[in-house]
């Protein structure tokens, strides 16, 4: 057998078993590529020069191992491999985190965001930081600056100092542990919050996939907008006077309209549609207060 006909038979049994996808991939060919080239430690995004490498009983049975766990677990594909990616970046994961895929960073890593900073910005808050990959893009993406993750949970700030470590970023982000802006210091030019906003009838109705994840994470409440009405209570007071703060609310954007009516807002293009992130200014947060 060929490794194109092992990962195409990969790809039957996941379609087949019903498995949810979202975590890095959106079907079933991607994540059995993405699973039988890790597990065979070939390059990930070299598979038309291996596609047909003839593969042995041995290597053929880890595969089958890899693609039975992946089922019968229904844990995301990154847990299995312990890492994933973001705009292209590497980045460490397991289940004390959720799996980064943020759409923050796609503003952040395509400039868009670059037009409303100010030329002497230097400080950055990453609000709900995870494993730190929205901290890392953003040291990544503004050399000068430097950047505040913060996170309640401390398994979770355990992994984001694994990807510290990993981009030798240490002397640029400090990690905070604190629940939202309790852990921030100061103001900041720049705040970032992909917070926990699935409302509490989605998180009843998500696959397994997700419920693997830390729902500390993920859960808003009834509406989603638990942590977010906190947030936007306080940000004024963490943010220089040229600050915007941006925030993703996925789909949440009716239950955040209805809390926040006053409110003026940017929805920022990302391509999960116009309506997952927006931006604020500290001017705007003043105003609806």
């Amino acid at each position: 057998m060929n490794l194109r006909a092992l990962i195409d038979d990969a790809a039957r049994r996941l379609e087949a078993s019903g498995v949810a996808f979202g975590h890095g991939t959106t079907n079933a060919f991607d994540e059995a590529v993405w699973l039988v080239l890790w597990r065979l430690g070939l390059p990930l995004d070299e598979l038309d020069a291996v596609a047909e490498q003839e593969i042995d009983v041995e290597q053929q049975a880890e595969v089958e191992a890899l693609i039975d766990q992946r089922i019968e677990s229904r844990k995301p594909a990154a847990y299995l491999t312990g890492e994933a990616w973001l705009q292209g970046v590497p980045f460490t994961v397991d289940e004390r985190v959720i799996v980064p895929r943020s759409l923050i960073a796609e503003p952040l890593a395509d400039g868009t965001l670059d037009a409303w900073l100010s030329p002497d910005t230097t400080r950055v808050l990453d609000l709900c930081t995870g494993n730190g990959s929205l901290a890392v893009l953003a040291a990544l993406a503004w050399p000068d600056v430097k950047i505040d993750a913060t996170d309640l949970s401390r398994e979770a700030l355990a992994v984001a100092e694994l990807n510290l470590q990993r981009h030798h970023l240490e002397d640029r982000i400090t990690l905070r542990q604190g629940d939202g802006l309790a852990a921030a210091r100061g103001a900041y030019d720049l705040i970032l919050c992909n917070p926990p906003y699935v409302n509490q009838a989605s998180m009843t109705a998500l696959p397994p996939e997700f419920r693997a994840e830390p729902s500390l994470a993920l859960a808003g409440g009834t509406d989603g907008m638990d942590f977010v009405r906190k947030l936007l209570q306080g940000a004024a007071r963490h943010m220089t006077p040229q600050a915007v703060l941006v925030l993703e609310i996925g789909h949440e954007r009716e239950h955040f309209e209805a809390a926040f009516p006053r409110l003026e807002t940017v929805w920022l293009p990302t391509s999960a549609g116009d309506d997952q992130v927006l931006l604020m200014t500290r001017s705007a947060l003043e105003a609806a207060r």
